[in-house]
């Protein structure tokens, strides 16, 4: 078909695309880049409707079968807060760990960490806010505060050998203070990492970041904390989050948090849309070159599942251009469908 000679002809020629588009670039761009998918922690928290505990075991093994390395499962928070996560435990029970894959589990305090690992986790993550009334707003308390809270969390990790990742929320911008000084956020990353987090992610929790104010984050960011150390967390409110990925890409970072079919929100974040959809950085990295290890065929068929069982359009453009081709073209291979 005509379809299927345009999709073959772009692959013969993919080498070619790439050194004409990226040939200025591509000595800055990784040639690898990890993707942690918190669509099922950060995705499902703020759903309104129970969502069953056998399908969010099943969201997460779909997941795990598509290649992707980390996989954020849940949150040991107290259900009164966040009661789409009451079964935290029994959900991380339930799933098939695949060897390679890390699952990695959200957790508040010392209790929630406590849980965690009896439950069997062997890596959490904490999170703060270089916003100070963020921080009040979104966990009632300052950030000094609420770095001290997580000052059991590094001395049991560390005697557990639980790996700890850090949340840094608001890097760019506050939906009460507006614009974030980049320094705030260096000096709160650096804080984290010195304290014993592996890898700071930096969250556009709004999503009103540019490259430019990105561009500018990480630039001081990285002077206190190693680039390798450093993630991206983008939301999509404006649009801009693959060009905030794409900016991050160039100044060294090499990890980036995403939710499949964009999945997501902050319930203290007015206006606030979900994360960039898994999808679309997937495609993205890929038509760039660069690996991920992912398998973009079973992520979008992934993505329809839980779109479905949440009676919602898919979140992801790609996706949704995408999943006939899927459907009309069984027999030929998802690299086909794009340049990577």
């Amino acid at each position: 078909t005509y379809l299927r000679r345009c999709l073959l002809s772009v692959q013969e020629h993919k080498g070619l695309l790439l050194s004409r588009r990226f040939s200025h670039s591509s000595e800055s761009l990784p040639k690898k880049v990890k993707i942690v998918e918190v669509g099922p922690r950060d995705g499902l928290q703020n759903e309104k409707n129970n969502i069953p505990t056998a399908t969010k075991v099943e969201f997460i093994n779909r997941l795990s079968n598509c290649g992707i390395p980390v996989i954020e499962v849940t949150s040991f928070v107290s259900p009164r807060w966040v009661p789409q996560m009451a079964d935290c435990a029994d959900v991380f029970g339930q799933i098939q760990k695949k060897e390679g894959i890390a699952y990695p589990v959200l957790v508040p305090n010392l209790q929630g960490y406590e849980r965690a690992v009896k439950a069997g986790a062997k890596e959490v993550a904490i999170f703060a806010s270089a916003s100070e009334t963020f921080s009040k707003k979104n966990i009632n308390c300052t950030i000094e505060e609420s770095l001290a809270r997580f000052n059991d969390v590094f001395t049991a990790a560390k005697k557990d050998s639980v790996k700890i990742r850090g949340y840094v929320s608001c890097v760019v911008g506050c939906p009460y203070e507006g614009p974030v000084a980049p320094h705030k956020v260096a000096e709160l990353s650096e804080n984290l990492y010195n304290r014993g987090c592996y890898e700071i992610s930096l969250g556009d929790t709004i999503g009103v970041g540019t490259p430019g104010s990105v561009s500018a984050m990480i630039n001081e960011t990285k002077k206190r904390v190693p680039v390798e150390c450093l993630a991206g967390h983008f939301h999509d409110t404006y649009g801009q989050a693959l060009s905030n990925i794409l900016a991050s890409l160039q100044m060294g970072i090499q990890v980036f948090d995403a939710s499949v079919s964009g999945l997501g929100g902050c319930p203290y974040a007015k206006g606030a849309t979900g994360n960039v959809a898994t999808e679309e950085v997937v495609y993205m990295l890929h038509g760039m070159g660069i690996e991920t290890g992912v398998t973009l065929e079973k992520l979008i068929e992934t993505g329809k599942y839980i779109s479905d069982v949440l009676a919602r359009p898919l979140g992801s453009k790609v996706s949704a251009a995408m999943s006939p081709k899927i459907m009309n073209y069984q027999s030929t291979p998802c690299d086909n469908l794009f340049v990577h």
